[in-house]
């Protein structure tokens, strides 16, 4: 998998902005490529918990489809620890064929991974930035 630079750069921004709460919004590419990042609104409201607001999700599907692109993902913030799924990650996770991306900060430096979440586990995944 390959994301581009923006969308990393976007993510962290995101996460930075919204701390102490958890951000969260949806990736947009094609199947090896993550291409963008639309911000969505974290109805928790939380600083373990996040919610993407419906409307953001149907937008961005809109906005994917209209671009020749498609929903990939989905990213997340953990504002004070390293970015692994929590459980709360795995057992509400829907779209199976979808990535998961997670910033976790420590010390104050972000840090992302890419997972893959299957029959309630997580399997990270490698990618490259571009």
């Amino acid at each position: 998998m390959t994301i581009a630079a923006s969308v990393v750069d976007d993510i962290i921004a995101h996460a930075t902005e919204c701390q102490p709460l958890e951000c969260c919004g949806v990736l947009l590419g094609a199947s090896d490529r993550i291409t963008l990042a639309v911000r969505a609104r974290n109805i928790a409201e939380s600083p373990s918990r996040f919610l993407i607001d419906p409307q953001t999700h149907i937008e961005a599907r809109r906005a994917a489809r209209n671009a020749g692109l498609e929903v990939v993902g989905f990213y997340h913030s953990h504002p004070h620890s390293r970015p692994y799924p929590s459980p709360t990650d795995l057992s509400e996770a829907a779209y199976p064929e979808c990535v998961h991306l997670i910033v976790g900060f420590v010390d104050g430096k972000a840090e992302i991974r890419l997972f893959s979440y299957k029959d309630g586990g997580a399997t990270e995944l490698a990618f490259s930035n571009s």
